[in-house]
């Protein structure tokens, strides 16, 4: 049985070290400088250091000219110039459909008739003659979709579920929202930052200490988490705003609306945020008052599987920074 458990665990970590960085937005920016001469910025995430297969198509007669490229981390940015049309056609993302990837897209125009798409698998094209609606509206879903595709950070709220006591789980959960949505806000309108790399280390070492903090309590210990939980969450949630941050700074914010796309990106990771606890209670309720299983060593496994998931990410994440 021990061999089972242990088997899944790693598989679980596995799956999810393979899949979390992937769903990183790509972005694809379009600015009209002068009439039908347009200047194009495309950023595209890294995995491992291998850039995905994605490329913007353009309407006939789109070249591109005075191409560069640099990298940036673990975006690739390109940048060209291009002198066509571009008030009808399509733009396409060729290869998004062979990834979790969404790419974020924006037309600037002389005109003002500016457009903006979160282009997926299900809908990799932009029609250019199409109005798209508010770009700030776009945010509320990707906002939403960071959160639920955002595995550490689902994890780490996992974490405070199984950790805190029912009465303590709303301060604790409100404390986290509180944090991350302050310095989300510091950084994408006060240009607060903080090196992407350590972050990401302390985001995933955070999670590896709930994952043992929930065992510690499983075998009667009692720790500060424990006992001010929503104190720790808050502090881990400061440094979990600054991870939304990076994710925001891949696509900016629209011009003119930056507080209105901010506020709707953070209200998405919120909904997301709710609705993923929403379903976990949901879960333990079906399993422990329907199904009569028991819940103590449901929690001790999951406890295991995050803290394993969250030392895995830590280490790694070290590695890549001096490798």
């Amino acid at each position: 049985m021990r061999r089972i458990v242990l088997a899944l665990l790693v598989l679980f970590t596995v799956t999810l070290t393979a899949s979390a960085h992937e769903v990183r937005p790509a972005y694809l920016e379009v600015t009209e400088t002068a009439p039908a001469t347009y200047a194009v910025t495309w950023k595209q995430p890294v995995l491992d250091g291998r850039r995905l297969k994605l490329d913007p198509v353009f309407p006939e007669g789109c070249d591109r000219e005075r191409e560069r490229a640099d990298a940036a981390g673990g975006t690739l940015v390109q940048r060209w110039e291009m002198h066509c049309d571009l008030s009808t056609g399509q733009i396409e993302i060729a290869g998004l459909e062979r990834t979790l990837t969404d790419a974020f897209v924006r037309v600037d125009r002389l005109s003002g008739d500016d457009l903006s798409a979160v282009l997926r698998p299900g809908a990799l094209r932009l029609d250019l003659a199409a109005p798209t609606g508010a770009p700030a509206a776009t945010y509320f879903r990707i906002g939403v979709e960071h959160i639920l595709f955002g595995f550490d950070h689902l994890l780490f709220v996992l974490g405070l579920v199984l950790l805190v006591r029912p009465r303590q789980l709303l301060a604790t959960v409100t404390a986290f929202t509180l944090a991350h949505s302050l310095t989300l806000a510091a950084a994408a309108l006060g240009g607060l930052s903080l090196p992407g790399p350590p972050v990401e280390i302390v985001i995933a070492m955070s999670i590896a200490l709930l994952g043992a903090e929930t065992i510690y309590r499983s075998r009667g210990h009692e720790t500060l988490s424990q006992r001010k939980p929503w104190l720790i969450a808050f502090g881990f949630g400061l440094v979990h705003g600054f991870g939304f941050a990076g994710a925001l700074a891949e696509i900016g914010l629209p011009k003119g609306a930056e507080v209105l796309a901010l506020l709707l990106f953070n209200l998405g990771v919120e909904v997301g945020q709710v609705a993923f606890v929403g379903a976990v209670l949901l879960l333990v309720f079906l399993a422990t008052r329907l199904a009569r299983l028991p819940l103590a060593p449901a929690r001790i496994v999951a406890a295991y599987a995050i803290g394993i998931t969250g030392a895995f990410w830590a280490i790694e994440r070290i590695v890549n920074v001096f490798v």
